[in-house]
């Protein structure tokens, strides 16, 4: 619809004597309201609503390849490791400075009480503390990386 049918709607609604004119095509929703004079008192509404592609999907040709046998890699039971949670979102480091070591590697043996990490939020550095003891088992988290709310950080063996 182009600005010259609009402005022709316009005229035509203004004279009809109709108080409200609301018109949906496939991209377009128009809206016009009159006073009783029949002159256009309120601003024209006018709204494009974007033309959404059609997603058409692609055959993807699909090739098997032989599996070659690999060997069985020991599985780590995660049955009886304590999992340390991220409290807060935000970025999580492994050390409290750059200068500095890391608070913990695996196989590292922490108390409770022990920072394991930080995570800044809104400028604000949290050292976050463990709960149990126990042998660090696994570091889910990259060094400087965002952290969700409840984002498991650590495996903790606590035997």
């Amino acid at each position: 619809m182009d600005l010259k049918e609009i402005q022709n709607l316009i005229k035509f609604v203004a004279n009809s004597g109709v108080a409200e004119v609301k018109l949906e095509m496939d991209d377009v929703k128009i809206t016009i309201r009159t006073t009783l004079e029949g002159n256009v008192a309120e601003a024209t509404y006018i709204q494009q609503i974007p033309a959404q592609p059609a997603i058409q999907p692609v055959a993807v040709p699909q090739t098997i390849a032989p599996v070659a046998p690999t060997p069985a890699a020991p599985a780590v039971e995660n049955s009886n490791y304590i999992t340390v949670k991220s409290p807060i979102i935000g970025t999580f480091y492994r050390k409290p400075s750059p200068d500095k070591p890391m608070f913990v590697e695996v196989g590292s043996t922490i108390a409770k009480g022990d920072v394991l990490c930080v995570i800044e939020a809104m400028k604000l550095f949290n050292e976050i503390e463990s709960e149990v003891s126990g042998k660090i088992v696994k570091i889910l988290v990259d060094d400087m990386s965002p952290v969700e709310y409840d984002q498991p950080l650590f495996l903790v063996d606590p035997s």
